[in-house]
């Protein structure tokens, strides 16, 4: 899937929390300071893990599938539990043990390959799983320096007894959330995607785009509303082409921008490719639904 280069996808632009935000790094065991502080790089500023905007983006996908075509786990897999994978370690096994032994050699790798390939989950073929790499990176999101003077917001958290409906005793705490309209750095690539799977992810950015996804914790008290302002989608397609692959690379190294294209001109092909497999993917499990009857 990564051995030969195929096409990029760069993604830059600002996440912009409309909201206070709260990614919890755990209860402090400092004798002073917030019960609860939020996840900071090493010089102390606020930080988004890469892997909570795509932990969150992968969930609305994922979401938006099972409304589609289903909760059939070779389409939309849960990957919290491993017995709902799209393919789980038993099916593999069974395959390596029952067909590959009968293999040659030389043809074994394509047909792991093959049978992974195609019992693996639409989800997974871009955001990864325990047998495929994802193709979708995603940088830890820094606060940008000049909007940054340590302004941390500290705010009360209490548990009510249910009896009284009043602060039940020794149950109040403090938490950290990072204020409203605070800026970061959204970076994200993309290698060797197919179209669908380009389609798929246009979906999921314009839900962050529309302030539909919420990150963090305490999203029911309103907190973690992100709104996402893409500034450059940068495209290029080298497959088959070494020639355009080579001319590529040398304006790379030069910093000459006319290496890439502006990838907002395939968008719309891009969510109609998507369209068109799930279509084809809904009518397929359809008629396999009919012959069972």
């Amino acid at each position: 899937m990564f051995d030969t280069f195929k096409n990029r996808l760069e993604i830059t632009g600002t996440l912009k929390t409309v909201t206070a935000l709260r990614i919890s790094a755990g209860r402090s065991t400092e004798p002073i300071g917030s019960d609860l502080p939020v996840i900071k790089d090493a010089l102390g500023k606020p930080l988004i893990p890469g892997s909570s905007f795509k932990g969150a983006l992968r969930s609305r996908l994922e979401s938006f599938l099972r409304g589609i075509v289903g909760s059939d786990r070779k389409i939309v897999a849960n990957p919290a539990v491993n017995d709902e994978w799209s393919l789980t370690a038993t099916e593999l096994s069974e395959f390596k043990e029952k067909i590959l032994k009968n293999v040659k050699q030389e043809e074994k790798e394509d047909r792991l390959n093959d049978f992974i390939l195609s019992n693996t989950d639409l989800i997974s073929h871009l955001f990864g799983s325990p047998w495929i790499a994802s193709k979708f990176q995603v940088r830890d999101l820094t606060v940008q320096p000049d909007a940054w003077f340590g302004q941390y917001q500290e705010r009360d958290g209490v548990a009510i007894d249910r009896d009284t409906e009043t602060a039940a005793d020794g149950k109040l705490y403090d938490y950290q959330v990072v204020p409203a309209a605070t800026p970061f750095d959204f970076k994200a690539v993309v290698e060797n995607a197919h179209d669908w799977e380009l389609g798929l992810l246009m979906i999921g950015l314009h839900q962050f785009e529309t302030e539909q996804i919420p990150l963090g914790g305490g999203r029911s008290r309103g907190l973690g509303v992100v709104k996402l302002e893409i500034d450059k989608m940068r495209w290029i397609d080298v497959e088959g082409n070494p020639e355009f692959l080579l001319k590529y690379l040398k304006k790379l190294v030069m910093g000459d921008e006319t290496a890439y294209e502006d990838a907002a001109d395939y968008k719309d092909e891009w969510v109609q490719k998507l369209i068109d497999r799930l279509t084809r993917k809904k009518t397929k499990l359809s008629e396999t639904q009919t012959q069972a009857q």
